[in-house]
């Protein structure tokens, strides 16, 4: 599984011109998932991402997490972070998980966050969406856990 963590002041995700979700300041979250991802990956995921320090402190300090800022969290699925561009001059998405079987990992990981007290809102998991966003910083980081983290540390 990988993610993409932005810090955001605010963030916006819409299906058909509607907002179907929208966070103020908080951690807006990009989620792929892959072939090998089982779902095993959530507890851990959802807690790093909780706990990490992203926000500075008064003396500017990155010290204190989405939870102690009382920030929102907006979570997108991205299949493309899947996606691989090593070969040729197109993309492939072999090590995407099936949509069926991402969806519900996917779903899994929605209600997982929510128990973290909060607010955690969504995108919709297949749509084409579009994303506006006021990144803060920019501050940008890439999460990944599962079979091909090996030796990251993770």
């Amino acid at each position: 599984m990988k993610i993409l963590i932005q810090r955001v002041k605010s963030a916006s995700v819409s299906v058909n011109n509607e907002i179907v979700g929208e966070i103020g300041r908080g951690l807006l979250l990009f989620l792929g998932i892959a072939k090998e991802d089982t779902g095993g990956e959530i507890e851990y995921l959802v807690k790093k991402i909780v706990e990490l320090r992203l926000f500075e402190n008064e003396e500017n300090k990155f010290d204190l997490s989405v939870k102690d800022v009382g920030g929102e969290l907006l979570l997108i699925s991205q299949f493309t972070l899947c996606g691989s561009c090593d070969k040729g001059r197109r993309p492939d998405f072999f090590d995407a998980a099936e949509p069926f079987r991402a969806k519900k990992i996917y779903d899994d990981f929605v209600n997982r966050l929510g128990q973290e007290g909060i607010k955690v809102a969504t995108g919709k998991f297949g749509e084409y969406m579009q994303v506006k966003l006021e990144n803060d910083g920019p501050v940008t980081f890439l999460l990944e856990k599962g079979v091909r983290d090996k030796g990251k540390g993770v």
